[in-house]
């Protein structure tokens, strides 16, 4: 999808709801890590989530803390 949209937007999310409510520590880093990898190569990636309601508070530091060390773009 990306290949075909190039430059002209911006792609947001896909964090997976349930790993943020019931995964572990290791998971939510290492689907973090693939969707920055996939999607966020070249830029144009905005990590987010649909729902986060039910999320565990650890994981969403975890996710969040991760997110801002591994995705950064220079």
């Amino acid at each position: 999808m990306k290949d075909v949209l190039g430059d002209t937007l911006c792609i947001a999310g896909n964090m997976q709801p349930s790993l943020l409510e019931v995964g572990s520590t290791d998971q939510v880093k290492e689907y973090t890590k693939k969707l920055i990898d996939i999607v966020g190569k070249g830029g144009g990636f905005i990590m987010s989530c649909s729902i986060i309601m039910e999320a565990n508070p650890q994981l969403l530091r975890v996710w969040s803390d991760f997110t801002r060390e591994y995705g950064r773009y220079y």
